[in-house]
C-alpha cells in the first residue's frame, strides 16, 4: 500500500463535497459520509477508552476492533467492497460469550455509570448504536453488504458488557436503576 495521503488540506471539499475511495465525488451530508463518519466517531470514543486502566487482554481485543472500524470505514467508503465479514462478527460473538459468562444476571435496568472507563464504555455503545442506525439508513438508500450492520449491532451489545465488566475491574458493580425512586416534583 502506498502513501494514500500526501498532504491533508486538499481544498477539493471546499463546494461541499467529498471524494469516496473509488475516486468518485458525494455530498458531504449523504447518506454514505453520515455513516462513515458515526463509525469515525465511534473509532475517536474506543480511542478515548483505551486511555482508562483495564485487563490487557480486553485492551489488545478493542485494539483490534478499532482496527475493524477502520475497515467498516473503508468499506462504506467504496461502495460495493467488502471489508467486514462474518468472520468478524463471530468475533464480536466470541468475545460476548466470554465476557456474558464472569458476570451476574441482569435482574434489573442499570444506569450508564459507575467507573470512568465503563461510563466511557457507555458512551462508544451509543454512538455505536447511532452508527448502526446511519448504516441502516445507508443500506435503504443504496446496496451494502450486511455484515457491517452486524457488526455494529453486536458490537453496541459488546460494549454494554464491556462496561459492566469495567465497573468490576475498577472495584465497583452495576449501577441499578431504581425505578421505585421517588422523584422530586
Amino acid at each position: 500500500m502506498g502513501n494514500r495521503l500526501s498532504k491533508i488540506a486538499t481544498r477539493t471539499g471546499d463546494g461541499g463535497t467529498t471524494g469516496l475511495g473509488d475516486g468518485s465525488r458525494t455530498d458531504k451530508d449523504s447518506v454514505r459520509i453520515q455513516a462513515i463518519g458515526e463509525v469515525d466517531e465511534l473509532n475517536s470514543h474506543l480511542g478515548l477508552l483505551l486511555c482508562e486502566d483495564m485487563p490487557a487482554e480486553l485492551r489488545e481485543e478493542l485494539v483490534t476492533i478499532q482496527h475493524d472500524l477502520f475497515d467498516l470505514g473503508g468499506e462504506l467508503c467504496i461502495p460495493g467492497y467488502q471489508m467486514i465479514t462474518e468472520d468478524h462478527v463471530l468475533r464480536l460473538d466470541e468475545h460476548l460469550s466470554k465476557y456474558n459468562a464472569t458476570l451476574p444476571a441482569l435482574t434489573e435496568f442499570i444506569l450508564p455509570a459507575g467507573s470512568r472507563a465503563a461510563s466511557q464504555a457507555h458512551v462508544c455503545r451509543t454512538v455505536c448504536r447511532r452508527a448502526e442506525r446511519a448504516i441502516v439508513t445507508l443500506g435503504k438508500a443504496e446496496t451494502i453488504h450486511e455484515h457491517p450492520r452486524q457488526y455494529v449491532n453486536r458490537l453496541s451489545d459488546l460494549l454494554f458488557v464491556l462496561a459492566r465488566v469495567l465497573n468490576r475491574h475498577a472495584g465497583g458493580s452495576d449501577v441499578l436503576w431504581q425505578h421505585e425512586r421517588r422523584r422530586k416534583a
